[in-house]
């Protein structure tokens, strides 16, 4: 398959029909559940570990479960979005997560809060590919472009409610206890079901001639999720690496390929793939970019924990200048070309990591906000901007399935990032294991950095 002309979502300030605050609502609201719990756990990790008497290279596979669990989920929906309807699929997730809360709540082990995650991230990976599916077919049948203002919408709401997990998981721990941060689940995913039903529209009759088994290639997930899971594995034990993991873990990757280059409806379109380079090297960049962005959100908010002995709450809430400013920043980038904003957004990143390396135990609270101000310039910008570069160059036919795969690749930077947290750290953050995640994050900046400065394809990328 050929790739899509390059373009962006135009901005248009006056409603565009077909596209209400009711229909961007609803599509909206779903998508926040997945950033939201990325991030709300954050501040959570270091009670969880209390709790049941684990230290941080346990609790991190609190992280590593919902991430896995999204990488596989988030384009398994996708590819369900695209054949089997957009919206019976964001309905079925919102049952999932709603499940999923209680099951954490209740939660009796460790190993118990890991299953609850995977419900979590499991359900939460509808939402956004469907959401995608939904605006582009919306888009075909009006014949009109998506207006800008619905694709900035979905991007700023997964940025707020990533950056305001932490606070609202403080505010959670403080008035409940850390396992309220399980149970917010159930009224979000009633509010997002409830949305949908009423706002969303229906979807077409279901072909009966796409089978569940042909919409979703099980074999080519199932060695997606063996192969990953091997990854992780290796990659949480950093310091005293199996290597024989890793081996299995690339000879499961070449099955895959193998398998995914045989098959009529592959999992993972490996062909357009290497046909789209243009949306390939959009998927790789915004992996290291979230690499990056997570490694400051799970390892800045423990080491505020740990290594300032600040609260949850108030490490939480260290969070809300990001917020504020992503949120801002956010709405800016999206009436803007893609390639100057990128460009702004990696070398905010790349400042970010590198004031990191001058923190300490005993900085100022000014300058740990100034921190967190500039991280969400960076979030503001790289989100949104990598959004609108993927919906211009993916396949209109596989908008879902490539929306999923997108936030595949984040979810990948992200298992990577809680693997890099646990080797900087070890059992416990300190001021060196900060210093010590922060020069890698600053040279993965720096080459990221420079990687997009030299992207022509980018440069043809800008708003309608």
């Amino acid at each position: 398959m050929g790739s899509a002309q390059v373009t962006a979502p135009r901005t248009r300030r006056e409603p565009v029909p077909g596209f209400g605050a009711r229909f961007v609502a609803a599509v909206s609201l779903g998508s926040v559940l997945n950033p939201i719990n990325s991030s709300i756990i954050a501040v959570a990790l270091v009670a969880i570990g209390h709790a049941f008497g684990a230290g941080t290279d346990r609790t991190t596979w609190l992280v590593s479960a919902l991430y896995l669990a999204t990488a596989v989920g988030q384009p398994t929906m996708g590819r369900l979005a695209d054949r089997l309807g957009a919206r019976r699929v964001y309905l079925a997730g919102t049952v999932l997560v709603g499940a999923g809360g209680p099951l954490g709540f209740l939660g009796w082990s460790l190993p118990a809060l890991v299953a609850a995650r995977v419900v979590i991230g499991l359900g939460t990976s509808a939402a956004y590919p469907a959401a995608m599916a939904m605006v582009r077919r919306r888009a075909q049948r009006l014949g009109t472009d998506a207006p800008g203002g619905v694709l900035s919408a979905l991007a700023i709401a997964g940025q707020v409610s990533m950056a305001v997990g932490p606070p609202l998981g403080g505010l959670l721990i403080a008035t409940g206890g850390w396992r309220t941060t399980f149970l917010v689940n159930v009224p979000l995913a009633v509010a997002g079901a409830a949305a949908a039903l009423a706002w969303l529209p229906k979807d077409e009759p279901r072909d009966a001639g796409v089978s569940l088994r042909r919409a979703l290639d099980p074999c080519g997930v199932l060695l997606f999720t063996a192969a990953l899971t091997a990854l992780l594995v290796f990659l949480m034990r950093l310091a005293d690496p199996r290597w024989w993991l890793l081996v299995v873990a690339v000879a499961l990757l070449g099955a895959l390929t193998a398998w995914e280059l045989r098959v009529d409806a592959p999992f993972i379109d490996l062909r357009m793939l290497a046909h789209n380079r243009t949306l390939t090297s959009t998927y790789v960049r915004y992996g290291v970019t979230m690499l990056v962005t997570y490694c400051f959100v799970y390892g800045w908010t423990m080491w505020l924990e740990q290594g300032t002995g600040r609260s949850a709450s108030e490490s939480g809430l260290l969070m809300l200048p990001s917020f504020a400013v992503a949120t801002a920043v956010s709405a800016f980038a999206a009436r803007r070309r893609v390639w100057p904003a990128l460009v702004a957004g990696t070398a905010a990143l790349t400042v970010g990591c590198g004031t990191l390396l001058l923190l300490d135990h005993v900085t100022p609270l000014w300058a740990l906000s100034a921190v967190s101000v500039v991280f969400g310039v960076q979030n503001g910008l790289n989100i949104v901007t990598n959004q609108a570069a993927m919906y211009a160059q993916a396949p209109a036919e596989q908008t879902g399935a490539a929306a999923g795969l997108l936030r595949t690749f984040m979810y990948l930077g992200a298992i990577a990032s809680a693997s890099l947290i646990g080797f900087a750290y070890g059992a416990r953050a300190t001021d060196a294991g900060l210093h010590r995640l922060a020069a890698i994050l600053t040279v993965a900046s720096l080459i990221l950095l420079v990687t997009t400065v030299f992207d022509r394809t980018l440069r043809a990328v800008g708003p309608r």
